[in-house]
């Protein structure tokens, strides 16, 4: 009995090995590097909010400071009266950031999708270190403190940074086919907490001299990475003379290897009109419009799921440490490098549910299961003990079961998102696709930090995880739709290799 290609399909890793160059690791290595700087002068900012908050407010409500200064002085950095109004205006700055970030990176992927992605990903870092360095450094050796300023910094910021995600993602699209893209994804995806991690390890070793000199070094750094990528990255295989994906394939198992997951596996003629659409490579791809990368299948669904979701993983970036510090009374540096076990815990889930995901060859179910742990995990961390080695098991396996969907959504899902069938050959809805995803979730993130703030100071942090919870539930219901299809599948796939045998 014949069967469908899906079910003909060979190991993942057989065609990671028969297409990986030094071309592929330079790629991998010089992306993952790129999008770390960038979160890690993010994370610089959650780390020091402490130490801002304290600059922020006057000697009598600030019992750190070790001596008044000068009246006029003292009177320029005075800008709240207590430290909860500090509090509350640093969670509308992270408000601020991602709501502009959200609106750079639906446009981002279409400049992206039209521009050369090296010169918009340099061009991204250099610039937004710069404003960081004006930010957090410069405000601070000239002692000018306006809450407008900062605003529009961060406004800035957001837009520049969101250049990062779209680029990166497209141009590991370009390089790397759906041969294994679960695991790959997943572990290159681990970009974003090994950043965080950096920027955690960074903030905590200069601490002591000042906040300013956290900012100073992380924006040094990334400054630096920025002229590196703009030297050193290739965007796609054409640039060294390799053929793109999908144009060198000539057998089955090299045309099952780079089929999108999210293509249509019922029908049994799907080799032959995936065959047929592999073979017209003449035309040049255009550049599909923002509408059309919409209307694409689960985008939208996607979309919305992570939006849930990145706001709940965005909190634990932005407030893990100052919850840390005001809920157990730990010290600044500690909480820093306490909440790193949070991105270690992504780390380890992107890479594993990826590598589930590749051997099912289906992604919702694996994040469907992932999110139900992660409910638990929410409830039982919001009861954590004060107590450091408990406190960071519970984070490491909160982490596990809300990073990997994360980074699973945003990396390898939104790669099969932007290599569907509709859109075969056509290079050029990655960064679209992906800055629609993301770009969603930031939006979702950015009302998140104000709530958050806004909870914490009206109730307790036990309703703040509640909050959580309710976004996680959120996240699995957005796509049970793709849920329950892709198990129908898969159950149909298993049903008919039972009969094959």
């Amino acid at each position: 009995m014949a069967l469908p290609g899906s079910l003909r399909r060979q190991p993942a890793n057989r065609g990671i090995v028969s297409r990986c160059s030094h071309h592929h690791v330079v790629v991998f290595l010089l992306t993952f590097f790129s999008y770390s700087l960038l979160h890690a002068s993010r994370k610089t900012f959650s780390n020091v909010k402490v130490s801002i908050s304290s600059q922020w407010t006057p000697f009598c409500w600030n019992i750190t400071s070790p001596e008044l200064r000068p009246h006029e002085l003292w009177n320029s950095s005075h800008l709240f009266p207590n430290a909860e109004e500090a509090t509350l205006f640093l969670g509308t700055l992270d408000t601020i950031f991602l709501f502009s970030y959200a609106v750079g990176l639906f446009v981002s992927g279409i400049v992206g999708d039209r521009l050369n992605l090296r010169w918009v990903l340099s061009f991204g870092m250099c610039s937004s270190a710069l404003v960081v360095f004006f930010f957090g450094t410069l405000t601070e050796w000239l002692h000018f403190y306006n809450k407008w300023f900062y605003c529009c910094l961060w406004v800035v910021n957001g837009l520049l940074q969101s250049t990062g995600w779209p680029c990166v993602v497209a141009v590991m699209g370009n390089w790397f086919g759906k041969a294994g893209r679960g695991f790959v994804f997943g572990l290159w995806s681990a970009c974003a907490s090994v950043g965080n991690i950096l920027g955690a390890f960074l903030a905590s070793c200069v601490l002591k001299y000042g906040y300013e000199y956290a900012f100073l070094v992380t924006a040094s750094v990334q400054f630096a990475g920025g002229v590196v990528v703009f030297f050193g990255l290739l965007t796609s295989p054409k640039e060294v003379g390799l053929p793109e994906l999908g144009a060198d394939e000539d057998d089955v198992v090299e045309e099952d290897a780079n089929r999108p997951l999210m293509g249509d596996d019922d029908a049994d003629d799907d080799d032959r009109n995936y065959s047929i659409q592999a073979t017209d490579t003449d035309n040049e791809p255009k550049a599909i419009s923002f509408f059309q990368a919409c209307c694409l299948p689960g985008v939208v669904p996607y979309s919305l799921a992570y939006a849930c979701l990145k706001l709940v993983n965005y909190s634990f970036f932005f407030w893990l440490p100052f919850y840390l510090s005001n809920n157990f009374g730990w010290k600044e540096a500690e909480a820093d490098q306490l909440s790193i076990w949070y991105d270690v815990g992504g780390i380890i889930g992107g890479t594993i549910q990826g590598l589930i995901s590749d051997v099912l060859q289906r992604r919702a179910p694996v994040l469907a299961i992932s999110l139900l742990f992660a409910v638990g995990s929410l409830f039982g961390y919001s009861r954590s003990p004060n107590s450091k080695p408990i406190n960071a098991v519970i984070m490491a396996i909160t982490g596990f079961f809300i990073g990997g969907p994360s980074n699973m959504i945003s990396s390898a899902i939104s790669a099969d998102l932007g290599r569907q069938d509709l859109v075969k050959g056509s290079s050029e809805a990655l960064a679209t696709v992906t800055g629609i995803v993301d770009g969603t979730g930031s939006i979702g993130a950015a009302v998140g930090q104000y709530l958050v703030s806004l909870i914490q100071e009206k109730l307790e942090w036990i309703w703040v995880f509640y909050f959580f919870i309710l976004m996680t539930s959120s996240a699995v219901l957005f796509i049970s739709p793709l849920i329950v299809r892709e198990i129908k599948s898969l159950l149909h796939e298993r049903h008919l290799r039972t009969l094959s045998e």
